[in-house]
């Protein structure tokens, strides 16, 4: 098989955010404009919230058996946040990279950090909000969770930005579609680095620079 049409390893795309700042919703834009990105299915052991369901949103399970995959390896990651614990199993990422899928990851900063250190390789971008006040204001919005569970996020939200500067791209989600734009941008110049253009396009290259 030729170099050109020979699979080549995924891109591990890792997207992390403070409660509020917007990650999921543009991380939904960036799916539904680019099909060539997977979302990786996290589990978690809280219970959902309305509207989300089981395998789409997350995979929901009790602690207890959250606490069993952690025991058998089953995952690539995994944290405790906000006193839930969420991971990302192994079986969910490591198939689609392989077969030259690209994963996306959206997690949190711990969870990108475990990541990060079994996969130097990965592609990281961080999304901070406009002002500590529009996060304070979408998190209220939501109307999913209690007054105590909104402090607990806000004052947890100040140290979850402290690890922007681990990652390798920072979005300020002040302008929704111009978030949207340039998480897409950082997707396209991923698959333009030099050596996964050099893997897909072996035999272009080898012709260019043949002798005439």
């Amino acid at each position: 098989m030729s170099p050109m049409t020979t699979p080549m390893r995924g891109t591990l795309f890792i997207v992390a955010a403070p409660s509020g700042a917007g990650k999921s919703s543009i991380v939904n834009a960036c799916l539904a404009r680019d099909p060539n990105i997977r979302l990786s299915i996290s589990f978690t052991s809280r219970a959902p919230r309305p509207g989300e369901r089981h395998a789409e949103h997350y995979h929901f399970v009790s602690a207890d058996e959250f606490q069993r995959m952690v025991g058998n390896g089953d995952f690539f990651e995994h944290a405790l946040v906000h006193g839930d614990w969420k991971g990302t199993a192994k079986q969910s990422v490591e198939p689609q990279l392989a077969q030259g899928k690209d994963v996306l990851l959206e997690i949190d900063w711990q969870g990108a950090l475990q990541v990060r250190r079994q996969v130097p390789e990965a592609v990281s971008v961080f999304i901070l909000p406009p002002s500590r006040a529009a996060l304070e204001e979408r998190m209220r919005k939501r109307a999913q969770d209690s007054e105590a569970t909104i402090q607990r996020r806000i004052a947890a939200a100040r140290e979850e930005m402290s690890h922007y500067a681990d990652f390798d791209y920072v979005i300020v989600n002040e302008h929704f579609e111009a978030a949207v734009d340039e998480m897409c941008a950082i997707f396209v110049a991923s698959r333009l680095r030099r050596p996964m253009q050099q893997a897909r396009h072996g035999a272009l290259i080898a012709a260019l620079l043949a002798d005439s």
